[in-house]
Formats: C-alpha cells, structure tokens, sequence
C-alpha cells in the first residue's frame, strides 16, 4: 500500500473488536490501577505490541528458507523494518511496546509540547527532532493521546517536509472525535491505527473521559 498516492486517511480502531486489547485499555482508564505507574507503563507497552502485530499484517513479506536440524521450512519474512517515531515523554512506553515486535527497527524522537499563552490558550511548541534518514521509509509515529490533533499534525507535517516518507502510521491509544477530524484533514495519506475514540474535551483540552495526563501516570507529575 503506497500512501504517496492520493488515498484518503483510513482509519482503524481496536475497540470495534472484543480482544483482551480492551482489558488492557480498560486498565488504563481506571483511576485506581493508575496508581500503579509501572502497570500503566506495560499496558500501554502491551498495547504498542498490539498495534505492531495489527499494522505488521498490511506489509510486505518474501518467502525466505531456513534450515532446521531436520530439514528446510519456508518462512514469509518482512522485507524491510519500519522507523518508528515518538512524542515524547508520554510516547515512550508505546514506542517501547512497537519496539519489541519491529525489534529492527530504527527508532526517532520528537521533543513538543503544549505552550500557555498569555491569554490562557496554548499553542504547540516543538524544539527538535532526532531521525535517521527517512526518505522512503514506512514511518510509525506513536503519541498515546490524541486530543486536539494538533502537536501530532505538526510534527508529522515537519516529518513530511524534510523527508519523502513512503507510507506514514499514526498510532494512538485514546484519540478524541475532534483530534480525528483534525489529522484527518491535514494528513490525509496517513493511516490512524487507535485504541478508542471519546467524544469530548475540556476546555484545557484533556480528552473525557480518557484517562488523564499519560505523562504524568507513566513517569510523574510534572511541574
């Protein structure tokens, strides 16, 4: 699938199917298990897996032969790794988890954040990006919270003008219907691969009834 051609966003959502993806997801809503910061860190790490088996089905594979201590077995091999790109900090256990599937992969880090104005509003800051080369490349970009849209659309649009990226991924645990329309309309070669969609925000723009600051569950409460 060559996402340079004029396909439109598709989108695919793990909560339409009842798996154990669920009991995962519904471990990181609930504000009890949250207490536990490294159950928080796994599950989202579970779900990253999930995610990387999920997106591993629509890539290309060759039949490879390998030799057993009893004879030959024929195998179908990925062609070819991903790069696999995150926001951090509340990325880096979903990264992690699409790490451990696509484990030769490289990997990219985006440094963003929300920035409060002086009217109380926020806009988006971004002060780097470490990338390998990614011209050509399948690009895997992971953020666990998908809210406004805005800070994933800008770094993927950044992404976009310094490499000629192949086929671009974005994968999100709990998105919000207003984050989805926005990727949708400024990305739409991208394919969303998301945990769940939530209907509403608050006025500071955290998703409801998502599940919180994932930062701050996963590595603390930031000042």
């Amino acid at each position: 699938m060559n996402y340079t051609s004029n396909l439109s966003c598709m989108e695919f959502l793990l909560s339409d199917t009842s798996s154990i993806a669920n009991h995962f997801l519904a471990e990181l809503r609930d504000a009890q298990i949250q207490q536990d910061s490294m159950r928080f860190r796994k599950n989202m790490e579970r779900l990253g897996e999930i995610f990387a088996y999920e997106i591993s089905k629509g890539m290309e594979y060759i039949d490879t032969e390998f030799e057993t201590s009893l004879g030959t077995s024929t195998v179908p091999i990925l062609t070819e790794q991903p790069v696999l790109a995150t926001i951090l900090r509340a990325g880096i256990p979903l990264h992690q988890g699409l790490l451990n599937y696509f484990d030769r992969a490289d990997s990219a880090f985006i440094s963003a954040y929300r920035k409060v104005t002086k009217a109380g509003n926020f806009e988006i800051e971004m002060e780097y990006i470490s990338t390998p080369t990614l011209n050509n490349k399948i690009v895997i970009v992971a953020d666990p919270m998908l809210a406004t849209g805005m800070s994933m659309v800008l770094c993927c649009k950044e992404l976009l003008r310094q490499y000629k990226i192949r086929e671009l991924h974005i994968v999100s645990v709990i998105a919000s219907a207003e984050g989805v329309a926005h990727v949708k309309a400024n990305l739409p070669k991208a394919r969303l691969w998301l945990g769940a969609i939530d209907e509403e925000m608050t006025t500071k723009a955290y998703i409801v009834p998502g599940l919180g600051d994932a930062g701050d569950l996963a590595y603390g409460v930031k000042e």
